[in-house]
């Protein structure tokens, strides 16, 4: 369990001999300071999550290539590494591009960790395929055998394993969250995931294009709550995690009622595309079972979903 706090052994160079102090690590921002770097932090998500934690930005907009020999070298610079850059198209024809950034450019981040410094990768629930809706809350015990997943969800799979792979062989700590939707604040230059596509069809008064069968659930988790996950493991005594992670049954709902909720809390009207219908997502319903989080980490989301839902408008 996650008490809050953690102390800590660090050297305080006071004159000469050097001495040995204990301090209180409060917090990542206070005392001592770790230093963090996200890749892809100027995406989506990565926005929100390098400003959380005021870390540096590893991306192509940042000048640096996770392809690049030389890029990746500065790797072994950081404390910790929170890896969310990754090329998403689920297309077939993308699937050779896909496994080369999301596969290898993985690799080449992993072989310049060093020994007892911290890399979370960012996984996706849909790892998992159509057994998810096997269950009312999808655990981490779900099978990941081949069941149709496309070429994004096979090669975040692939990953998981040379994290695990690499962190013992190198020494460093892992964590592996598989992630339900997460949602964020619009970003310039970032395409939004179905939550944020809603929120800004609502805001210009476009149409929403919607499946034919409304009811699809998911468990929603702010972007901010993913942020905090991430720091409870940093301040954990955890060496290697996998967790399901999303807003849990608590924070779930259908299609439709999340339209109904975004026209709640902006005041405004969605207008629904009934001629152009989208086929039901695989797996139909998701839910997040965050109970194995909740105990090892001590962590559990606090931004509800009217709360975060309107920070889109």
């Amino acid at each position: 369990m996650n008490s809050g706090f953690r102390i800590s052994e660090v050297l305080v160079f006071s004159g000469c001999p050097v001495k040995f102090y204990r301090v209180i690590r409060l917090d990542v921002h206070k005392i001592i300071q770790m230093k963090i770097l996200v890749t892809g932090g100027c995406g989506y998500l990565g926005t929100h999550v390098r400003q959380y934690f005021e870390a540096d930005d590893f991306s192509r907009r940042s000048g640096f290539d996770l392809l690049n020999a030389m890029d990746v070298q500065v790797i072994g610079e950081y404390d910790v590494v929170i890896h969310l850059a990754a090329h998403l198209d689920k297309s077939p024809d993308a699937a050779e591009h896909v496994f080369l950034t999301n596969v290898e450019g993985t690799i080449d981040i992993l072989k310049q960790m060093r020994k007892d410094s911290v890399f979370i990768f960012a996984s996706t629930k849909d790892v998992y395929g159509r057994f998810a809706d096997n269950y009312e809350q999808v655990p981490e015990t779900c099978p990941t055998i081949y069941s149709g997943q496309t070429p994004l969800e096979w090669s975040k799979l692939i990953a998981e394993r040379y994290v695990e792979y690499y962190a013992n062989q190198i020494g460093f700590r892992t964590c592996i969250f598989r992630l339900s939707t997460v949602y964020a604040p619009l970003s310039e230059g970032n395409s939004p995931n179905f939550v944020g596509y809603y929120a800004d069809a609502i805001n210009k008064g476009d149409r929403i294009r919607v499946s034919a069968n409304r009811t699809p659930k998911r468990d929603l988790l702010h972007v901010d709550d993913f942020s905090a996950a991430c720091k409870a493991f940093i301040d954990s005594v955890i060496r290697h995690g996998l967790y399901n992670l999303g807003g849990g049954k608590e924070n779930a709902l259908s299609m439709e009622t999340l339209i109904a909720k975004l026209e709640e809390v902006s005041g405004l009207q969605a207008v629904i595309d009934n001629e152009s219908m989208l086929p039901n997502p695989v797996p139909l319903n998701y839910v997040s079972d965050i109970s194995l989080v909740t105990q090892e980490l001590d962590w559990k989301p606090v931004i509800g979903l009217d709360e975060g839902l309107k920070t889109f408008f």
